[in-house]
């Protein structure tokens, strides 16, 4: 038996065509349907509740992010395995059997994930390092092409065609053992958003099991569905940022102690200082300039708020 584990939220529109996919890839495999929808304010419940009555469904009061909705399923668990799927991500005919042979032929994978690509087929971030301070650093300044030799969180130079152990995989196709589950449970809820599927595949490598990336099959993700029904805020960027910021203010304390949280502000504030110089000696402007100012401002608010990076801030 799989267990599929949903969050949902303001994606009613996403929900059938999700639905669809796994049903076409179901091929005779006993599937159960767990939802949350995390107080969305759209149509989503009473879809869910209309269209799809064979699904379990719990409806949140309030947004509790997506780790803490992950993790409140985790009680009607029955199965051997458990796949966490974003409802903007959109399986293949196979990739439900195919996923859920190799983890039974590989008993030591604990986290598997697939080949992702975009609604043009384009090849998404599917196979990742573990961040670090320097990696963030490098990435967000652009400076990583002069360090060769450091591996970086996305690595898109090779031809992703063959199975590789690697430190993470995305969260919107996230098959998970039960017995990792068992032994290690779900997600840290200290992350509202982001960071939750890094830390949990640190804890399940940690632990001795692997982290597979496996791209014999592929799903269509789409992106940013949840975020864009946020409207303005988040199309500018402002509440998104906060939410990377403090998840990655809390990884860094959690995995690298307060030597390693230090070391990251440190960073900040250089690749900020840099950045800015750089826009405003190619003239890019004081708005282009002043989002590297207002970036340090908020990662150092969010450190204070956070305790040094000890507690979340919801």
């Amino acid at each position: 038996m799989l267990d599929i584990l949903i969050v949902n939220y303001n994606t009613a529109s996403l929900l059938a065509p999700m639905f669809d996919a796994c049903e076409r890839a179901r091929q005779g495999l006993q599937v159960r349907y767990w939802v949350v929808d995390n107080a969305s304010r759209d149509d989503s419940v009473a879809v869910l509740r209309a269209q799809f009555p064979f699904v379990g469904l719990e409806v949140n009061a309030e947004n509790v992010g997506f780790g803490r909705a992950n993790n409140q399923l985790l009680k009607n668990v029955q199965g051997d395995y458990v796949l966490l799927l974003n409802t903007d991500a959109f399986v293949q005919p196979e990739t439900l059997q195919r996923t859920l042979a190799y983890m039974e032929a590989h008993p030591r994978c604990g986290v598997l994930g697939v080949k992702l690509v975009g609604r043009d087929g384009a090849l998404q971030p599917s196979c990742r390092y573990f961040p670090t301070p320097w990696n963030v650093f490098l990435a967000r300044t652009g400076l990583g092409r002069f360090f060769p030799q450091t591996c970086m969180v996305d690595d898109m130079e090779w031809d992703h065609a063959s199975v590789r152990e690697c430190d993470w995989v995305p969260g919107c196709y996230y098959l998970v053992r039960r017995q990792v589950l068992d032994q290690l449970g779900l997600f840290d809820p200290r992350y509202f958003l982001y960071y939750e599927e890094v830390d949990h595949c640190k804890r399940v490598k940690e632990a001795g099991w692997q982290v597979v990336y496996y791209p014999d099959t592929s799903v269509v993700h789409i992106g940013g569905e949840s975020a864009k029904s946020e409207g303005e805020l988040s199309a500018a960027g402002r509440q998104i940022s906060a939410l990377q910021i403090e998840s990655e203010l809390l990884y860094f304390r959690k995995h690298y102690g307060l030597g390693g949280l230090l070391g990251h502000l440190a960073l900040v504030t250089l690749g900020d200082a840099y950045l800015l110089i750089k826009d405003l000696l190619k003239r890019s402007g004081w708005d282009a300039a002043g989002y590297h100012w207002a970036h340090w401002r908020q990662t150092w608010r969010l450190c204070r708020q956070t305790r040094w990076a000890t507690q979340p801030t919801r």
